[in-house]
């Protein structure tokens, strides 16, 4: 079983993928370091030496990669749902969680981050406010495909467990 936690930047995608890959005793794979590791850059140098467009197709190739892996919590990028076929990709071959936030509560998460992120690091405070809220809006159409969606700021990692058990209808990976 492969699931796949998708949700904009900051919604906590890799905390809850160790978290809940120990509850479920899966391993725990964040694509983003994955990404990093294999072409031995950090993601924000990636973007200021290339563009997004390569970054992506790249991305979207690790992904894909992912088949290989059973009993893993693969902690995706902000935008991985959002280009190519990705999303359709990991419903078809694994559980999609959406670990789904409000912008303000994201807003604050990305200014208390120690992580900077390259699409939102030249921005002001209201300039964030405002980018994050429609791009939010835009990624949403992605996001809203996974197969569960919870509350990330209320998120109670026994029951995630509960709720993907309880999927494993959706899980075409085996």
């Amino acid at each position: 079983m492969r699931i796949y936690l998708v949700g904009y930047m900051g919604s906590g995608k890799s905390t809850v993928s160790k978290r809940l890959a120990q509850l479920m005793n899966f391993e725990c794979v964040d694509l983003d370091q994955l990404f990093e590791e294999k072409f031995k850059i950090e993601i924000a140098d990636f973007f200021k030496k290339y563009d997004e467009s390569l970054f992506r197709l790249l991305e979207s190739r690790l992904l894909k990669d992912t088949l290989k892996l059973s009993n893993t919590i693969i902690a995706t990028g902000g935008g991985t749902p959002c280009f190519y076929d990705n999303m359709e990709w990991m419903n078809q071959n694994g559980i999609t969680v959406y670990l789904q936030m409000h912008p303000l509560s994201i807003v604050y998460r990305l200014n208390d981050s120690k992580k900077k992120r390259p699409l939102v690091a030249s921005k002001s405070q209201v300039e964030l406010i405002s980018f994050v809220r429609d791009h939010l809006r835009q990624r949403n159409i992605y996001y809203s495909q996974a197969n569960i969606i919870i509350k990330s700021e209320s998120l109670n990692i026994n029951e995630l467990s509960e709720i993907i058990n309880s999927n494993r209808s959706y899980d075409n990976s085996q």
